[in-house]
């Protein structure tokens, strides 16, 4: 099986992004599974076509994207992506389009085809703070997570596909109050466990992780 995991560049006035950042270091134990790391721009359009052209070219099996997430606490995994822009902040070409659609000709919103629930039950089961998100944003994350799903309905059927936030590292909330962090060593070892759970699950668990408000 051939897994496809990316991570983005730095953004906004950061000097690192803990996704990718955790992207270069992951290992996987299980040689049966063949892993291709790429790091996406953090740019609107140019992250879309990277990630097509990659999907072409790797021809995975799963598609798992990874983002930055500052403020989070914990390792989010995504469940739905909707087609819409609205940046808070310029991307990294100084884009910043407002209340616009990803793709006219697309759905409302997509949801993740990785076993969402079975995820998190994994990482908490490994004492790594996880829970099912509900809204992965209006800028880069999830225009890409939107796009990749939009690929997959339209060109890709056999793919599966998903996004996970991560939190920021410690060093990057060193003059950041009351903010948030997890390690990179616990960020790779939850992408260990998120690839791995997307690769053995077959169908997805309940579990109670819904939001009240």
């Amino acid at each position: 099986m051939k897994v496809l995991i990316t991570g983005f560049d730095p953004f906004g006035n950061e000097h690192i992004n803990p996704s990718y950042q955790a992207v270069q270091l992951l290992e996987l134990e299980k040689k049966e599974i063949e892993l291709v790391k790429k790091e996406l721009p953090t740019v609107f359009a140019r992250s879309i076509k990277v990630l097509d052209r990659t999907i072409k070219e790797v021809k995975p099996d799963i598609v798992i994207a990874t983002g930055q997430a500052g403020g989070r606490y914990d390792i989010s995994v995504e469940r739905v992506a909707i087609n819409l822009i609205d940046a808070g902040i310029p991307d990294n070409d100084g884009d910043q389009p407002l209340d616009e659609k990803i793709f006219k000709d697309g759905e409302n919103a997509y949801f993740s085809s990785l076993p969402i629930k079975a995820i998190v039950k994994k990482l908490r089961e490994k004492k790594i703070p996880a829970s099912v998100s509900n809204s992965a944003g209006t800028y880069v994350c999830n225009n890409l997570f939107y796009a990749m799903l939009y690929l997959i309905d339209r060109k890709y059927p056999d793919i599966k596909g998903g996004f996970v936030h991560v939190p920021y590292l410690p060093e990057q909330v060193l003059t950041k109050r009351n903010t948030p962090c997890m390690s990179l060593n616990d960020i790779v070892t939850a992408l260990q466990i998120i690839v791995a759970t997307a690769c053995t699950t077959k169908k997805d668990i309940l579990l109670i992780d819904g939001k009240i408000c």
